[in-house]
């Protein structure tokens, strides 16, 4: 009977808020996931959403203010739609970012977890080399890739990747570092356990909340990186919708027609934004220290 009482008046803790929860108790970081979230279906569903084709011209429409008949957020030079442009430019421009991200990210974690596991081995040479990448800025990388390749997206995709790779590769291989001195590490090693189940199996889960971080902030960056390079003329050419590219040919008409180059500006200064705000939101809700 005491045993039961007991039972009954022992506190239990209460249970610990999920990562979304968390995410959705700050008005800033729900506010930026309902943001990404739009803005991913809307380049998804670019061609469902646009009104008119986004290389269809009507010079008698060149450069019609927002709120023009049938023409909510105005045209462009050409006289297409607005509206049609930057569903069709965010989706050019997502799709440059998450390649990118992909791409770079993915061989940037294989090297950190390389450099981590293999320390005594790889760490110096495949860091050294990290660091030789990061004194390139992005911008000159870029070019040097378009002077090879000739400007386009493939080239901005190459260009972004290789300046992902050494800053992931720098925090995965801080993470496994960590990681790597914890016991569990050492008795799966004693159970003779391959290298590469050890990685995959064990080291590799036990990064992913860094590596969501990183790719959360990173992508907003890599973003605002690709609108800068086809701005210069380096990315997507005319008449492929970008919103870099967009904002680079509306900068001719900035005292007639405002609006061209504003607008794109605006759409990238929403997903940076974003972005940035949700990384930092996501990384306070995987901070263990702060889960209670």
């Amino acid at each position: 009977m005491s045993a039961a009482v007991e039972t009954e008046d022992t506190p239990v803790a209460p249970p610990r808020p999920g990562v979304l929860s968390r995410l959705l108790r700050d008005p800033g970081a729900a506010i930026s996931l309902m943001l990404v979230i739009l803005l991913i279906g809307a380049a998804v569903f670019a061609p469902l959403l646009a009104p008119t084709d986004p290389y269809d011209n009507d010079l008698t429409k060149a450069m019609q203010p927002p709120g023009s008949e049938g023409l909510p957020l105005g045209a462009d030079a050409q006289g297409r739609d607005l509206i049609t442009r930057l569903l069709f430019g965010l989706r050019v421009s997502l799709l440059m970012g998450f390649a990118s991200v992909l791409a770079g990210g993915s061989i940037g974690a294989l090297l950190g977890f390389l450099a981590a596991f293999y320390q005594r081995w790889l760490d110096g040479p495949i860091m050294r080399v990290m660091d030789m990448l990061l004194s390139f800025p992005a911008i000159l990388v870029g070019l040097a890739i378009a002077a090879i390749f000739g400007p386009g997206i493939l080239s901005v995709v190459i260009a972004l990747s290789v300046a992902t790779v050494p800053l992931m590769a720098r925090i995965v291989r801080g993470s496994a570092l960590v990681v790597m001195r914890l016991d569990y590490i050492e008795a799966a090693r004693a159970t003779g356990m391959t290298d590469a189940r050890l990685i995959f199996r064990h080291l590799a889960p036990n990064c992913l909340s860094a590596i969501f971080v990183f790719v959360t902030l990173r992508f907003g960056q890599v973003i605002l990186l690709g609108s800068a390079l086809s701005f210069l003329g380096l990315g997507a050419q005319p008449p492929i919708p970008e919103l870099g590219a967009m904002a680079s040919e509306g900068r001719n008409f900035l005292f007639f027609a405002p609006h061209i180059a504003v607008i794109p500006c605006v759409v990238i200064f929403t997903i940076v934004l974003a972005f940035n705000v949700l990384g930092d939101a996501l990384r306070d809700a995987l901070d263990p220290r702060l889960r209670f």
